[in-house]
């Protein structure tokens, strides 16, 4: 029997009950196993509608707030924060732009990628964003660059040359292959993010998060965002009612 079907076999008996937690020793496999394993672990549906706990942190502010998330694979993520019922702002993310309104100061934003990347610390695309919230990578892994060990029985995946400036480095879940954490850093910049992943749950047999805590710090300046999933209902009828308000000023980053 192959290595990857043996794998899928020892798999199916670990997680087989359910949501309980199974400790899963990570043996060493060839890390285009491992990544080929970590692509198959995608989340496949056609929408997504889920309730969210957001803290928003950094040195001079923080802020906790209920999110209503709703996707569209791969075509739209919509997102509304609020407080006691009352709209604070609400985003809307296609894989062409980014736009966005918030209701205390009245502003909004229409445009690139940039937003998301000023309050996650790095720059980030529709994709990117995606694989981010459902526990994948937000780097494309392709084999051929990356090495694969075994490290505090986790896969720990590395570019076989970390590009000039730039230092990458995963750690996947033996037992579902999403992520357990990415660490992407700039030491010349002293500029660090990490994203880390909590336990996952089980819905309609695919893993989804349940907390995912990102950090970005940079010249002693953090900014910290935890997720906490209440609730995920999958391809369920959605809508993305989106309409900046008038007489909201335009805001240029």
């Amino acid at each position: 029997m192959k290595i990857r079907s043996l794998y899928i076999v020892l798999l199916v008996i670990f997680t087989s009950c359910g949501g309980t937690k199974v400790a899963t020793k990570a043996e060493s496999l060839p890390v285009k196993e491992v990544v080929s394993f970590h692509k198959d672990a995608t989340p496949k549906f056609k929408t997504l509608a889920g309730r969210v706990q957001l803290a928003y942190e950094t040195d001079t502010k923080e802020q906790r707030v209920t999110v209503s998330l709703r996707m569209e694979k791969d075509k739209a993520i919509w997102v509304k924060a609020s407080i006691l019922g009352f709209t604070l702002a609400k985003i809307m993310i296609t894989p062409d732009k980014v736009s966005y309104y918030e209701t205390i100061g009245k502003t909004y934003f229409e445009g690139d990628f940039s937003l998301l990347g000023e309050w996650i610390g790095t720059p980030i695309n529709f994709q990117q964003a995606q694989d981010l919230l459902l526990g994948q990578s937000i780097f494309s892994l392709k084999p051929s660059d990356y090495t694969s060990e075994i490290f505090q029985n986790k896969f720990k995946i590395q570019p076989k040359k970390q590009p000039h400036n730039f230092i990458h480095s995963l750690f996947l879940n033996p037992e579902n292959f999403k992520v357990a954490s990415e660490t992407l850093s700039q030491p010349e910049f002293d500029r660090i993010l990490n994203i880390r992943y909590g336990d996952y749950q089980k819905i309609e047999d695919q893993y989804f998060p349940t907390e995912i805590s990102i950090v970005n710090s940079e010249s002693q300046e953090q900014t910290k965002i935890d997720i906490v999933y209440k609730k995920i209902d999958l391809n369920v009828d959605i809508s993305f009612p989106f309409e900046i308000p008038s007489g909201y000023e335009r805001i240029q980053l």
